[in-house]
């Protein structure tokens, strides 16, 4: 339930002296969408969040933090070619981020599939995936949705630069620590709720 969010669209709305089906309408999408949004059922991703706020006129800051402070838990993953490493990075990332929601993922397709369908809040990825590349897969990751946070890993600090090409937030070098992760999630561009002390 994303009780927070909810109360506040609502009370946006019923302000503005708007019907869910006017709202819908002005959004474009179906009233029963509002309904979901409204019911805490459903949160709008970043784009519609935005969209949401021209519409009713409303502060974008009030409503970003609405959707953070929302009990959802934000949806991060780990994309690795080995399995090992992200057996070994799972309870680091769950120590420091106990309130999210972790996958990891070996496959960057399998990866691109489940941010088509749960709006991924941070993403920690290997840069050299087999014969794919975590360079690639960033960019995709940022086309699915602008607001994801993305924190390159490698073994090579050498890649430093290419990764500072790209829209990405953060660098780490491998193996993840509690240390490096809490000094990361400090510089994240989009904020997440559930992580330590954030």
């Amino acid at each position: 339930m994303t009780t927070l969010f909810a109360e506040t669209l609502k009370k946006l709305r019923k302000e503005k002296g708007i019907t869910q089906e006017q709202l819908g309408k002005q959004m474009f999408v179906n009233h029963s969408t509002i309904a979901r949004w409204e019911s805490g059922t459903r949160l709008p991703d970043a784009e519609m969040v935005f969209r949401i706020a021209d519409v009713l006129g409303a502060d974008i800051h009030t409503l970003m933090t609405a959707a953070l402070q929302s009990d959802e838990a934000p949806n991060v993953i780990i994309v690795d070619d080995n399995k090992i490493l992200i057996a070994d990075s799972l309870p680091v990332l769950e120590e420091v981020m106990p309130n999210t929601t972790i996958t990891g993922f070996i496959w960057p397709q399998e990866a691109i599939e489940f941010a088509k369908t749960n709006r991924v809040a941070l993403a920690f990825l290997d840069i050299e995936l087999g014969t794919a590349s975590g360079l690639d897969l960033c960019g995709t990751l940022l086309e699915i949705n602008p607001r994801t946070n993305v924190v390159f890993l490698t073994s090579y600090p050498d890649y430093a630069i290419d990764a500072w090409r790209t829209d990405a937030g953060g660098f780490l070098v491998k193996p993840l620590t509690a240390e490096g992760v809490r000094a990361q999630l400090k510089k994240l561009r989009y904020p997440i709720m559930g992580g330590d002390g954030v």
